[in-house]
């Protein structure tokens, strides 16, 4: 599966924002100036006290602190600059993982919680990569300038195993990208099946099969701990990075003073070389080492593990005209190989106006039956067409689904109300009056105002989610007991305004008055399935009037499975 180069990544995310870029560099290059005047100023400093004249030394040295604070100024304002771009990439990348899940694409073994906390940790990992990178170039850059402005010859002792360790370390960075990608992959291997089977302990202890799965995720545990040995051995190149870069600058520049004095330098420009390898170089490559040999793998590892491919595309297809609204051909379906079916053998079709309730005793298959009508699943033998359309394989444009725990956003209530298909305020009024959102749409203040779903009840979250499903291009709705929080009479109206717009009406119903207001009540019980009015189920059929509290009649007529 392909993927795009991981750089390419990270830069579109940085120059999406131009100026919050070069905020960065602009306060880069103040927070940078100790660096560049740090060896400068002691060398200075050293050679006015030496020369008698410690006033000039003393402003030398105050003259570095006021470059300090400054420094410390723009060290804060980096910060903020480098927030404001992080945040942005870390939005993207999270929009990239949901649409990518929701194709399908996510592994099965990665929750979305999991996928969430490597989005954070690449966000943070990038905000370290980047505050490490640009502090390493401007301040090296800052030394070399500083050198050369000291002595030419001193830069030719400092910088070749400052070189040498920097070529070391990024000559690891592969292995060490490697290995954390390894570890990454390991980590959610059992993070997945500790989960699992901390979720099935009742199951797993009732089947006697503790040994047995306990042996497959100590395997798996064992197998994370060897990928952290792995990791930890080729991190330890970094120390031999760290000792000819950091460490190695300044024993060669000490051996090397007395051919630096024959050649005319001063004990402050030493002294001041010094203070550039210990102060400024060696600091700024620990700190490329820590942050890019441990975040800058890490993003890799967790950008490598998040970017996949893009998400395919589904051959969404447009509604086919002149064919039934809903139609089910011997639908069966079962949640896994070996579960009983919720669904055997089903046909049914639905056309121009109908109005169906689907009932039945908890856990029966009824969120089933809209879960296939809106194409959330697959049967596993027959066809559900929608329109003339394979239910999977239809733009969703086409229908409407509304689930018991219905979704508001977070702004105004327009934007709500009109996120299917854009209208009018008048249209948007007359919506509302019909579903039965008036009220509480006045209560709000209008049309404009700020929708909080944290302030909102149940009923009036699937208020809002009815009106805006009423707005929306005509075409099969499906209510999944998505009045279940409403009263009687507020469910009465939402539904009737349903019935008078037209179109096929499939509602899970929850009351017995749903039922009585449907042209016609599938009724599911596991072993039966019944279909026709209300009235007419009622006086034939036992199950039926006992689910709604009736008496049961005296010669029930028996209906086969299936045929509906």
């Amino acid at each position: 599966m392909r993927r795009r180069p991981l750089p390419v990544i990270v830069w579109r995310a940085l120059r999406q924002e131009p100026g919050r870029l070069r905020r960065i560099l602009a306060w880069s290059v103040l927070e940078s100036a100790p660096a560049f005047f740090l060896g400068y100023a002691v060398a200075r400093a050293v050679d006015l006290f030496a020369e008698g004249r410690p006033a000039g030394g003393l402003a030398w040295l105050a003259l570095l602190a006021l470059v300090w604070t400054g420094a410390a100024v723009a060290a804060g304002r980096v910060v903020l600059a480098v927030a404001e771009v992080v945040e942005p990439f870390r939005d993207r990348l999270l929009a990239h993982v949901v649409r990518h899940g929701l194709a399908g694409g996510r592994p099965a073994d990665a929750p979305a919680a999991r996928a969430n906390q490597q989005v954070e940790l690449a966000r943070d990992s990038l905000a370290s990569v980047v505050t490490v990178l640009r502090s390493f170039v401007f301040t090296v850059a800052s030394v070399v300038l500083g050198l050369l402005a000291l002595m030419p010859q001193i830069a030719l002792l400092v910088l070749p195993p400052f070189l040498l360790g920097l070529c070391c370390f990024l000559c690891s960075l592969p292995a060490l990208a490697r290995r954390q990608r390894a570890f990454l992959r390991a980590d959610e291997r059992t993070t997945g099946a500790v989960t699992g089977l901390a979720g099935g302990l009742r199951d797993i202890a009732a089947c006697g099969a503790e040994e047995r799965l306990a042996g497959q995720v100590c395997g798996i545990v064992a197998e994370q701990a060897r990928a952290g040995r792995a990791l930890a051995r080729v991190t330890a190149l970094r120390t031999v990075a760290l000792a000819l870069g950091g460490l190695l600058p300044a024993l060669v520049l000490l051996a090397g003073t007395p051919w630096l004095l024959g050649r005319g330098a001063s004990a402050g420009a030493v002294v001041g070389a010094l203070a550039y390898v210990t102060q400024s170089l060696a600091p700024a490559l620990g700190g490329l080492v820590e942050g890019l040999g441990m975040s800058g793998v890490r993003l890799a590892a967790v950008l490598d593990l998040l970017l996949l491919a893009p998400p395919p595309r589904r051959d969404l297809r447009p509604p086919r005209p002149g064919r039934p609204q809903v139609e089910l051909r011997r639908v069966s379906f079962a949640y896994g190989p070996r579960a009983a079916p919720v669904l055997r053998g089903l046909s049914l079709a639905l056309d121009g106006d109908d109005h169906l309730a689907v009932v039945g005793p908890s856990g029966i298959g009824k969120s089933t039956l809209a879960g296939l009508v809106c194409g959330l699943l697959a049967p596993d033998t027959g066809e559900v067409l929608v329109r003339g359309v394979p239910a999977p394989l239809l733009d969703p444009a086409a229908r409407t689904l509304i689930p018991q725990e219905a979704y508001v956003f977070q702004g105004t209530l327009r934007e709500n109300l009109s996120f299917h298909a854009a209208a009018s305020d008048a249209a948007l009024w007359r919506a509302a009056d019909a579903v039965g959102l008036t009220g509480l749409a006045e209560r709000l203040g209008g049309l404009s105002a700020r929708v909080d779903p944290a302030l909102l009840s149940a009923g009036e979250r699937q208020l809002i989610a009815l009106t805006r499903a009423y707005l929306a291009p005509a075409g099969p709705t499906v209510l999944d007991e998505a009045t279940c929080h409403l009263d009687p009479a507020a469910e009465a109206r939402a539904e009737r305004a349903f019935m008078e717009r037209g179109g096929v009406l499939l509602v899970v119903a929850h009351r017995v008055s749903s039922a009585k207001r449907a042209a016609r009540v599938l009724f599911m019980d596991g072993r039966t399935i019944a279909l026709g009015p209300h009235a007419e189920l009622l006086d034939s059929f036992p199950h039926y009037a006992e689910l709604f509290g009736s008496e049961p009649p005296v010669n029930p007529v028996r209906l086969v499975e299936g045929k509906a």
